[in-house]
């Protein structure tokens, strides 16, 4: 299954782009993935999905596989990890920059995961489920293929949460809602809902937690917020003439005052596959 927002969100069609956009884009997610409240969602989702040494562990959406070669050494010599991603541009990369750690790098669907059911431990899928048309049926056939007291771990964007201060408030409203559905996902409100998708699926021990992202500064927010981002091209921006403009005028200005912030929430969502209720 295609990505929704395929022919809006760069993202969610790497393949489809420009190689020097690829790249571009490449480059931003591994920024974004060194970013230290990134990280802090990822360590809260790491405990979350509680990894043992010799676990199988599918990486459902990989981008250029820096978490699946971050849990092949969670889990040791003895296990293993499947790296999986739509984008053949981001395998190509993730293969390129392996460690010889014990990642199988794959293209694929996450909404038809060519594995069989019952063939892994553990599901990380990060920021995935808020680019499909489906989010259910990536899940089940998540669920799929986990065996019976695996466990799912789902990290996801609640967009509907980001707030700024410092700028003017309808300014910033004007300037997110030009972004839903171009540079960020339509699907804005996918983080809030993951619990409620995964006690649906017959999950047991579902445990969410919210993880508020702060960003102190313009420079910090723009690795995760792209309407922060001035090297976002101005192609892509939606909003009327001199919006954009006037927007990075008093984003700059705050920055500059010290009195600029940007939040964002979003959840990490775990929860154990029973037999009893497996969903296909």
């Amino acid at each position: 299954m295609k990505p929704a927002q395929i022919e809006r969100t760069p993202f969610a069609d790497l393949d489809g782009q420009p190689r020097e956009m690829t790249a571009m884009l490449l480059a931003a997610l591994d920024e974004m993935g060194r970013h230290p409240e990134i990280r802090r969602v990822r360590r809260t989702a790491l405990d979350a999905l509680r990894p043992e040494p010799g676990w199988q562990v599918l990486d459902a959406g990989s981008g250029a596989g820096e978490v699946a070669r971050w849990l092949a050494h969670e889990v040791g010599p003895t296990g293993g990890v499947t790296a999986l991603d739509y984008s053949a541009a981001t395998i190509a990369a993730a293969v390129e920059r392996h460690d010889g750690s014990n990642v199988r790098y794959t293209t694929g669907d996450v909404s038809a995961i060519d594995l069989p059911a019952g063939s892994v431990d553990g599901v990380w899928c990060e920021r995935v489920l808020q680019h499909v048309d489906d989010a259910d049926l990536a899940i089940a056939e998540m669920v799929r293929v986990t065996r019976p007291g695996g466990r799912i771990c789902l990290i996801d964007t609640d967009w509907s949460s980001l707030a700024f201060d410092g700028v003017p408030p309808a300014l910033a409203r004007t300037v997110v809602a030009a972004m839903h559905g171009r540079l960020t996902p339509k699907q804005v409100d996918m983080g809030r809902t993951l619990r409620r998708r995964l006690v649906g699926k017959g999950l047991t021990d579902v445990r969410a937690t919210p993880v508020t992202c702060v960003f102190g500064d313009p420079a910090s927010a723009a690795v995760v917020l792209p309407m922060v981002n001035p090297m976002v091209p101005e192609a892509a921006w939606t909003t009327p003439a001199g919006v954009r403009e006037k927007w990075f005028s008093h984003v700059d200005e705050a920055g500059a005052r010290g009195d600029f912030l940007a939040i964002l929430t979003i959840w990490t969502v775990a929860g154990t596959v029973q037999e009893a209720r497996r969903q296909y």
